[in-house]
């Protein structure tokens, strides 16, 4: 009775060390990303257990309305912006050790967003609708869960700084800026 008492304490223990193991990111991830107002491509390498540098390409969208100056019809924009963003998952390990799924990196972050936004081109209903050149600078915290194998959604949010590149006679040329993410998305 005492050896099978010691083989069953070693195997219990054997258990507790093998859950309580450092889970790590997926070593590489494409996919793309449909939000309220946007879409974009991203790849996300892995760079340690808990760290990742994201880069995204993509459109973000807008939408106004001004009966001052048009017709008070609703429109819309699509402006090109590239992001780089490095991420720290800080609760994989436990997520992991509460038997959570972290494929496809699943779990809560907390990052850097570095979002350019050049005036290259903008898709829009109206006319000479230009978007300024500009960059942000957006700490955020957020949540990557997945609804499948290939499916998954990510939300976030922000408070950074954003300024703006040669615009001389543009009045507010640096100042706040809040983001908010909510996207789906599909995962190669």
């Amino acid at each position: 009775m005492k050896k099978f008492a010691i083989v069953f304490c070693i195997l219990f223990m054997g258990s507790l060390s093998m859950k309580s193991q450092t889970k790590s990111l997926e070593g590489s991830l494409y996919g793309v990303q449909v939000g309220l107002l946007g879409i974009w491509g991203y790849h996300e390498l892995r760079l340690a257990d808990e760290f990742s540098f994201r880069a995204e390409v993509g459109f973000d969208g807008g939408l106004w309305a001004n009966s001052f100056y048009s017709d008070g019809d609703m429109h819309y924009l699509l402006a090109p912006v590239i992001t780089l963003e490095p991420r720290w998952y800080y609760n994989l390990n436990k997520r992991a050790d509460r038997g959570r799924k972290t494929w496809n990196n699943a779990s809560n972050f907390l990052s850097f967003d570095i979002s350019l936004h050049p005036d290259l081109f903008v898709i829009s209903d109206q006319d000479n609708v230009t978007v300024h050149n500009q960059i942000s600078f957006v700490p955020k915290w957020g949540i990557k869960r997945n609804i499948s194998r290939h499916f998954g959604y990510e939300f976030a949010l922000g408070l950074g700084y954003a300024t703006y590149f040669n615009e001389k006679d543009y009045y507010d040329s640096d100042g706040s800026v809040f983001t908010l993410d909510l996207k789906i998305g599909y995962n190669f």
